[in-house]
């Protein structure tokens, strides 16, 4: 392969995680608004009937084909059972998002914002959802360390779509919920002590493009960087996750669904 060829391969690669990436909050619905709160509301459905007070959800927001292998998803946060305020002042239960978006009008910055299922998937690309229902014991303290705003305190603001999860120099969405996850297990919200839990027993996801030329890349992609790894390019995924959780014993249900549209009786969702 000629290395003009390469490089062009790793431009594309980086242009499509990036543009819309699936980590911003405020991106036009590509779906029709009716098939988007449907298969909301079966997310909702299929954790109330697992009996999950909290959870990792995921969704996609570009063309599978656009993934490297091993990335399902392109964005990831945790999912609380709550009383919601309605705009009447009315509570009724539903799901919070506890999300790490990566802002509209910097790239290169991100924030910590609540939303709903609804709004979690209004943009996607397909509508299809990782879920990670954790162990009883962990889910309430996955509640508890939401309550102590752990998932605040450790927000890194400097984005990169592919941050190094054994350093705390970038953050993205993946990578945070992590954080969080290892902030409930250890009942800490001290970085240091977490990332170094990262480093002895995570196994994240190797992205197999050289540091050159990701480099390279990144210089067309605003919300890549790539000063945080070294001669290998490591990032967190929902995948990488769910066998940490695994491997530790701390899973109680893992699935994806996917909605399919029939066109005879309108739709329906399969798992």
């Amino acid at each position: 392969m000629s290395i003009r060829l390469r490089y062009l391969l790793v431009f594309t690669f980086l242009l499509a995680l990036n543009v819309n990436a699936g980590s911003q909050q405020s991106v036009p619905p590509k779906h029709k608004p009716e098939n988007i709160i449907s298969f909301a509301k079966q997310v909702e459905r299929y954790a109330a009937k697992h009996h999950a007070r909290a959870f990792v959800i995921s969704r996609l927001g570009q063309p599978a084909k656009n993934l490297p292998k091993g990335i399902d998803f392109t964005h990831t946060a945790i999912a609380v059972y709550s009383s919601i305020t309605l705009s009447d002042g009315s509570q009724v239960p539903g799901y919070a998002i506890y999300n790490l978006y990566q802002k509209e009008s910097n790239p290169k910055r991100s924030e910590i914002i609540m939303d709903y299922p609804v709004d979690f998937f209004w943009g996607v690309h397909e509508l299809k959802a990782g879920i990670l229902i954790p162990s009883e014991d962990l889910q309430t303290r996955l509640i508890e360390a939401i309550q102590l705003g752990f998932h605040t305190r450790l927000h890194n603001p400097k984005y990169s779509l592919i941050s190094n999860p054994f350093n705390n120099k970038y953050q993205n969405c993946t990578e945070h919920t992590l954080n969080v996850l290892n902030a409930a297990i250890y009942q800490t919200d001290d970085m240091r002590a977490i990332k170094a839990t990262v480093k002895r027993h995570f196994e994240p996801y190797r992205l197999k493009v050289s540091p050159v030329k990701l480099a390279l890349g990144s210089l067309f992609s605003d919300g890549v960087r790539t000063s945080d790894h070294g001669s290998k390019t490591y990032t967190t995924t929902f995948t990488s996750i769910v066998d940490y959780l695994k491997t530790n014993d701390l899973v109680n249900q893992v699935t994806r669904l996917h909605f399919k549209e029939d066109n005879n009786s309108g739709h329906r969702l399969a798992d």
